[in-house]
Formats: C-alpha cells, structure tokens, sequence
C-alpha cells in the first residue's frame, strides 16, 4: 500500500513536472501615464492591452510546442522622459521582452535606446518622427506619424474649412512640437497663411494673453500640438474671449475627456486628427467595442484598439515563427503583415506603417464624432 501511494505521488509530481515543461510565460510590459492629468490615456491603453492577454489566455495558443501564459506588466511611466527610461529598465531587468508604448513622444524617444540595447520589442503610437529615425529594428509605431496627423489636419483646413489664415501653438514637448511643425509646413504648402507660432507648456490651464494676441490677428484656425487637458480650457477661454476661429489638434485631443473638460465650449468648432480608420466601420470594430465594454463597462478611447492590435500583432508573430524569441519575432513582424481591428500593420524600414489613414473628428455631445478619413 505504501509502496502504490509513494508510486503515485511520484507520478503526479512528474506530471506536474511535464506540464509545467509544457508551458511557457510571455510577459508583455505596458508603459504609459496612469497617473497625472493624462492618466485617462493611459489607463484606456492598458485596458486594451489587458483585454487582448485575457483573450490569448483563454484559448491558448501553443508555441513551440508549449502553450503560452502571457502576463501583462503594466507601469506608470507619468509622461515623464526620465520615469519612462527607469520603467524600462525595470521591465528589462523583470524578463520583459515585448512592450505596448510609450504613449508620449518625449518618453519613447530616450526609452527606446534602453529597450533596443536589451533587444526587447516595443510597438508604440507616439507620435513624433524621431521615435523611428534612430534606427532601432526592434521600435514599431502603430499609427499614423505626426507628418501625416499634422499634414493631413492642415489639407482639412484648407480644402474643406476654405480656411486663409490660421495660428499655431505648441505645448513644447516632443510630441507637441513635431505635431504643430508638420502641421504649419502642409498649411504653408497648401496655400494658408500662418499669422502666428505661439508656445505654452503641457502644465498650462491659462492662456488668455496667447488667445488675446491671436484674436487680433483674425485667424480662422488654431492648431495646438499638445493634450487635451491644456485643448480643453482653451476652447473654454476662445469661447469666453469671443474669437469664433476653430480649434484644431491631433489625436490627443481626440477624446471624450476633451468633451468631459471642455463642456459646451467643445462641439463642432473643435476638430482633431487621429490615425486608422472608423472604429464603427471597420470590419471588427463593433465586435471590439462590444468586449471592450463588456469588460470594462465603458467605451474604448482613443487607443485601446490599437493597443489591443499590437499585444495580438506580438502573439500572431510568435506562431507563425514559432518562437518566442524577439530576435526572430521582429524579423517576422517587419517583413510581414497583420491585420487588426484598426487595420493592416504593415511596416517600413524604418517601423513607420506603410499606409495609415487618418480620420478627422469634430465633437458631438461631448464625444469625438467622426467625419471623413482619408
């Protein structure tokens, strides 16, 4: 009797054994704001990421001959260039091989260095060229660069607002910058006339001497290049001080905390760019949105999607080079393409997306509200 309980015991700790041979654990590292005045965004991107772990865990799918745990490590990095760079050491330091972000410009630019040094792969949406003019193989933005947020804001000014002459103003962080730069070099090449270049910071709530001095110069438009925690009070303040011109920005004010800051003084005189295309209209978008909801009892925000895209476009690359390793993972991604809920992620030498299209929003009930992509 002794002898049949010792032998079973030990067969049951070799299965253990087996299975646990049999598995392997992917950690995929989220870095972004959960803290702060951005914090909605980020913590938005990470649902998105969590929702598509949760989804590959309930399968699962099998990888080299294991089945694959992921776990998703998320981080705060605030927005913060010097905080991003700490984050991804930590990440690097935990095993962390594949990562979802940074949202900011500012951040992805320096964490990049970091997570390329330690081969780890990162799929980021920031937005500013830079991020992929390093020359780092394993960096893949995921969405639309501010050449083609900026520009495609200022053909929109110009074709479709008849718009002659607007103003710029930029927050003066990576992404703020690059935005309002691109967008001023298509309205130039479009014909507009730009009256002004104004600069702020991403801390700012008052800007009434900025707004006062464009006013006299009877712009149609004003592009910020920065968040919508400074967007918001500021079309409050253009809404107090008279001036009827449209507020214009990127895809970081393209969100329902825009419309949440910014109560009635954000509608249709507000308009935004951001990259991919309708969620409503493409194909999964309405199956996307479902779960998301479902899981979170909330609408996705701006990113989530896409966020859910790149933690999926990491897990499709491992099968079909089955390996989890990032050295033959990247190799597969940039030679190849996936298609997500957003779209088709086909990249460049560089990592940029081969196509990307961008949708123009205005605000209806306090909510983005698409209008054309193109």
């Amino acid at each position: 009797m002794q002898y049949t309980i010792y032998a079973l015991a030990l067969l049951g700790a070799i299965s253990a054994m087996n299975t646990a041979a049999a598995q392997e654990t992917v950690k995929i590292g989220h870095t972004g704001p959960l803290s702060g005045a951005q914090a909605f965004s980020g913590k938005d991107n990470e649902n998105g990421a969590r929702l598509a772990i949760e989804e590959l865990n309930a399968k699962p799918i099998t990888v080299g001959g294991k089945k694959i745990r992921f776990e998703l490590l998320s981080e705060d990095d605030q927005g913060d260039p010097k905080a991003g760079v700490q984050v991804a050491q930590k990440f690097i330091d935990s095993g962390v091989r594949y990562v979802v972000g940074p949202y900011n410009s500012g951040v992805a630019i320096p964490a990049s260095r970091a997570y390329n040094d330690a081969g780890v792969l990162i799929a980021t949406v920031a937005t500013n060229p830079k991020v992929t003019q390093q020359g780092y193989k394993g960096v893949f933005r995921v969405n639309a660069s501010d050449t083609q947020l900026g520009s495609k804001m200022a053909l929109y000014a110009a074709k479709e607002l008849k718009a002659k002459t607007v103003a710029v103003i930029d927050d003066r962080t990576a992404f703020g910058q690059g935005l309002a730069e691109e967008f001023k070099k298509q309205a130039k090449a479009s014909g507009l006339a730009v009256a002004g270049h104004e600069y702020t910071t991403d801390k700012a709530v008052d800007f009434t001497a900025i707004l006062t001095k464009l006013k006299s110069k009877n712009v149609e438009a004003i592009f910020f290049g920065g968040y919508a925690p400074q967007a918001a009070p500021m079309a409050r303040q253009m809404k107090q001080l008279g001036i009827n011109a449209k507020l214009l920005g990127g895809d970081t004010i393209c969100t329902a905390e825009m419309g949440k800051l910014g109560g009635d003084a954000v509608g249709d005189n507000v308009l935004c760019s951001q990259g991919g295309a309708i969620l409503d209209k493409a194909a999964a978008g309405p199956q996307f949105k479902a779960a998301f909801k479902k899981r979170y009892n909330r609408e996705p925000d701006v990113y989530a999607a896409t966020y859910y895209d790149a933690t999926m476009m990491y897990a499709s690359a491992m099968q079909k080079v089955n390996s989890t390793d990032p050295a033959k993972v990247g190799p597969s991604i940039s030679g190849g393409a996936y298609k997500g809920v957003m779209g088709t992620y086909a990249f460049d030498a560089k990592g940029d997306m081969k196509e990307s299209l961008v949708t123009i929003f205005n605000f209806k009930g306090g909510a983005p509200a698409p209008i054309s992509s193109y």
